[in-house]
């Protein structure tokens, strides 16, 4: 993983196993530290889902300045 850090304050992504498997991820994006969104769908790898997070995130900050 790279440590390139991305200003996207006041949002945070965690990206977490789902259930007992742990073989599903799911993301869940966090504004001020209180959840704002959470991923609909489970995605079958950990970068998968960063990725989907990374890119909502992305678009969050882009409709906040509109």
């Amino acid at each position: 993983m790279s440590d390139i850090q991305t200003d996207t304050y006041p949002f945070s992504l965690d990206v977490e196993p789902v259930g007992e498997s742990g073989s599903l991820f799911q993301w869940s994006i966090r504004k001020n530290g209180k959840l704002h969104q959470r991923s609909d769908r489970k995605h079958p790898t950990e970068a998968k889902a960063r990725a989907h997070g990374e890119a909502e995130i992305e678009r969050l900050i882009r409709d906040r300045g509109r």
